[in-house]
């Protein structure tokens, strides 16, 4: 990774933040509001603010389309989380709630959950429908 930095929008204002490529690990806080910009836990995405942070941030998003109500994506979510805790600074871990959030659901085409989608700059690279195990979540980012 080189030493340039890097763009990183804040889940909590919106505030774009700098942050040196090196120091993505380090636990960065946004200068505006001071809350942790990559704390290593799953970020909660909404209709309304999905687009402001995956639009505009420089690192790879997998973003994990669920419910509430269904089982497997339940079951999955420790390993999420694991997951999200694993690629600190490499990657944002987001969930996606499609009973919550059905224009997202319908913008990709989410027929099954959970589903991952990875996304980089934006733009779809990778797909996985079905209940993942940590191993496998994080090779569909590294």
């Amino acid at each position: 990774m080189s030493d340039s930095p890097r763009h990183i929008p804040c889940a909590h204002c919106g505030a774009l933040n700098r942050v040196p490529s090196a120091r993505l690990g380090d636990d960065p806080v946004c200068g505006r509001c001071g809350q942790p910009l990559l704390a290593g836990t799953p970020v909660e995405l909404s209709d309304a603010d999905f687009d402001p942070l995956v639009g505009r941030i420089e690192l790879p998003v997998l973003v994990d389309f669920w419910a509430t109500w269904c089982g497997p994506c339940r079951s999955m979510a420790p390993a999420f989380a694991q997951a999200a805790a694993q690629l600190k600074g490499q990657a944002v871990l987001a969930k996606v709630d499609t009973d919550a959030n059905p224009k997202l659901a319908a913008r990709f085409g989410i027929r099954s959950i959970p589903t991952l989608v990875r996304l980089d700059g934006g733009r779809e690279t990778a797909r996985q429908a079905g209940a993942l195990p940590l191993g496998a979540i994080v090779s569909m980012v590294r």
